[in-house]
């Protein structure tokens, strides 16, 4: 369950959108204050420490505002602390760098933030053999770019939507019958694709392993259930190589280490882009 950045036509049609929305029929305030001819540079610094990631995204945007050059100066989807920082000087007109500034910025620093947020995890897991997933929780629109921020910052991607791997989640369950029963059927129905479900407790655990899930999602239980969940699929393993087991639910930053370290193999964070605050980015012009 990988997800990859958006191909370059996906992001040149993301990008328009969005200088589109913003820009409209024209800059108003370039266009009566700052001459036409006028030549700027651009210093995009980032002032916060964290996982910068983005720079596609923004180049891509300055490109289409009618910059003539995006350089790169320093290495992106690395944890850097010490800012503020330079990491991209753009040349060219000065209304094309206006005209692209908040759209650049705007992606920049809510990629970084995603980046930012899942190293964090990742970190708080580390030593675990637990892995940070990221949901379907993004950004209408931007999921692409997302789940390739949280890869950059060390996490690992879920399914890309409802297409490409199958969830069983509660409501799925009650309709096909069960947890079995939905297990039963999807192997059935789709043995192409990887199957996961959901379980609130321990006996659909028991259930879920009992129609032969490779892989069990364990929503929003205790500590103590974590524990016995492992303990379960282990003894039904029996030396043999076990379900994979995810805990999800509202698991903060600060619980996400003893939620690894009851054994669960993945633990999946909604948060890392529902929820992630953008980095401090920011861009300074001169005269060029």
């Amino acid at each position: 369950m990988t997800a990859t950045a958006p191909a370059a036509a996906g992001l040149s049609e993301l990008v328009a959108r969005a200088l589109a929305e913003d820009v409209g029929p024209g800059d108003a305030t370039s266009e009566a204050v700052v001459p036409a001819g006028a030549r700027a540079r651009a210093r995009i610094l980032q002032k916060q420490s964290g996982v910068l990631f983005g720079l596609d995204a923004a180049e891509e945007t300055f490109r289409q505002a009618g910059a003539e050059s995006f350089d790169r100066v320093v290495v992106e989807s690395t944890w850097r602390e010490q800012v503020p920082v330079q990491v991209a000087l753009v040349t060219g007109p000065a209304r094309a760098l206006l005209a692209g500034e908040r759209v650049a910025l705007n992606l920049l620093g809510r990629l970084s933030g995603v980046a930012t947020l899942t190293a964090r995890y990742a970190e708080a897991v580390a030593g675990t053999g637990a892995k940070i997933l990221d949901t379907r929780k993004t950004t209408p629109g931007l999921r692409a770019l997302e789940k390739a921020a949280v890869a950059a910052g060390g996490g690992h991607n879920h399914r890309t939507g409802l297409y490409d791997a199958i969830l069983i989640k509660e409501n799925h369950a009650a309709l096909a019958g069960g947890v079995g029963e939905a297990v039963r059927l999807a192997a059935e129905r789709r043995p192409d694709l990887a199957a996961e479900v959901e379980c609130r407790d321990l006996d659909e655990v028991r259930e879920a392993l009992a129609a032969g899930a490779r892989r069990i999602l364990l929503d929003n239980m205790s500590l103590g259930e974590l524990r016995a969940a492992v303990a379960i699929r282990d003894e039904a393993a029996a030396g043999a190589e076990g379900a994979t087991l995810e805990a999800s639910g509202g698991i903060t930053l600060e619980a996400a280490g003893e939620v690894a370290g009851t054994g669960v193999d993945f633990v999946s964070v909604g948060a890392l882009t529902h929820s992630a605050p953008a980095l401090d980015v920011s861009m300074l012009m001169e005269p060029a």
